[in-house]
């Protein structure tokens, strides 16, 4: 039986990271993962999502080109190219994660790993059964689309997140459960290859999770812009599967809607079970395996990174879980700070956030400074023709640091992170307002809405 320091269930973004951390730390390493290295974000989510995205967005600028003065021919796009190239991004990062791998003596074993004790891991794959020991365990085996029967998912009609990636032909209609991240990303895409789309919300604003109103407001209104339909405060009911391969969906306000396809993009399962942890005595809550604030579970030598834990279901969540597990079992003294964790919804413009927003503030009764400052002032913006949104900043108002930050606008994924760095470190307005940025760029904006702040 092979013996290892660390072995790691799952070599999603938690569980990679983790990974090579520890083998950086001088830890023999075994990382165990049943279907593709590199999990949900790398192959089913994040990633992919994104090459999607880009290459909508590459479609949007070549029809709009005219407005910049380059004249283009009839512009068409081809799904299976689409694919190809989504497919080809896929495979290149999935090689560099196994180089990495590699170059670190890292093993990768392939099959479904379950505990047999806190410190033995039995494999079953293909080729058989194995059993190997470790000191330390790191459970990150993540979550998946939750398949909710209510809403028929059949996979070919109506659809989880997995088969909507892989669409090499768009429906001529589609209806989106859900104005989440995933909704809102996957009704950018749709609709900009021609599919109308059709948003049903139960929460009565689209990002539910977004606090700050205002911003969800302003992103509700630019989706209705671009043609996509959005109905918040209401239910599915039923969900019919035609003869004809259409979808008759029947709202909770008695209208029904009759669509080719159903994209259901809400509910995500932990996958905590079917690995053993029942046997040991694992503590979990609703399928969340808890943990402490050093990624313990009950059980001292084992831990557990990732959407598995619950909370915020974010790669780079569980990317900074798996580099501080993997400290700590090397005996650092560390331990997963949650308060600054910064999120984006990569919609058309962006949406980002991190901290608390006003709103939030309001609530603990914090005196603050609310400072907002519009793209449309932005001479990048301008030259882009991007200028929807604005950049908000929340701050105390005695001692003026820098407590949340909202962005709704271009590139607001990048933008973020300079107000991520101010809120982690106790930054205060005049830090920002008072250190120089390159003009013209979009960074201008944070600078400004810092300056109003004062």
């Amino acid at each position: 039986m092979e013996e290892f320091d660390v072995a790691i269930i799952g070599a999603g973004s938690g569980g990679y990271v983790a990974a090579i951390r520890a083998a950086d730390l001088g830890k023999k390493v075994v990382i165990i993962e049943h279907r593709e290295i590199g999990g949900t974000c790398l192959n089913r989510g994040c990633i992919p999502t994104k090459a999607l995205l880009k290459m909508a967005e590459i479609y949007t600028c070549t029809k709009e080109s005219q407005s910049f003065g380059t004249i283009v021919g009839n512009v068409s796009f081809d799904p299976n190219a689409i694919q190809r190239r989504k497919d080809a991004v896929i495979r290149r990062l999935v090689a560099g994660i196994n180089f990495l791998f590699k170059a670190r003596k890292i093993v990768v074993k392939k099959g479904n790993g379950k505990f047999l004790d806190p410190h033995t891991i039995e494999i079953t794959s293909d080729e058989g059964i194995e059993k190997i020991k470790a000191k330390d365990i790191i459970i990150a085996t993540g979550s998946e689309p939750a398949i909710i029967p209510a809403f028929k998912i059949d996979r070919k009609n109506v659809l989880t997140s997995d088969e909507a990636l892989n669409i090499t032909e768009y429906p001529k209609s589609i209806l989106i459960v859900g104005a989440g991240a995933i909704g809102v990303e996957f009704s950018t895409i749709f609709s900009t290859f021609g599919t109308k789309v059709t948003i049903v919300e139960m929460m009565p604003q689209v990002i539910p999770a977004l606090k700050d109103r205002k911003l969800a407001s302003m992103l509700q209104r630019t989706l209705i812009k671009k043609g996509i339909e959005i109905k918040t405060g209401i239910k599915i009911d039923n969900i019919e599967i035609q003869g004809n391969g259409n979808v008759v969906s029947t709202l909770s306000n008695g209208e029904e809607i009759t669509t080719e396809k159903v994209l259901v993009s809400i509910g995500r399962k932990l996958n905590s079970t079917g690995i053993g942890i029942e046997k040991l005595g694992i503590e979990t809550e609703k399928g969340k395996i808890l943990v402490d604030e050093k990624l313990r579970t009950n059980i001292p030598n084992i831990y557990a990174i990732g959407d598995v834990t619950g909370g915020l279901l974010l790669a780079h969540k569980a990317q900074k879980e798996g580099g501080i597990v993997a400290e700590i079992i090397a005996g650092k003294d560390k331990k997963m700070d949650y308060r600054v964790v910064p999120w984006a919804i990569f919609s058309s413009p962006e949406i980002a956030s991190v901290g608390i927003t006003e709103e939030e503030a309001k609530e603990n009764g914090i005196d603050t400074i609310v400072s907002e400052f519009p793209f449309l002032a932005n001479g990048k913006a301008v030259v882009m023709n991007n200028t929807d949104g604005e950049v908000k900043i929340i701050a105390k108002n005695d001692t003026k640091e820098i407590i949340g930050a909202q962005i709704f606008g271009p590139e607001a994924s990048v933008l973020i992170a300079e107000l991520a760095l101010a809120v982690e470190n106790k930054l205060t307005l005049n830090d920002i307002a008072y250190t120089v940025h390159v003009h013209p760029t979009l960074p201008e904006t944070v600078m400004e809405v810092a300056k109003n702040g004062l």
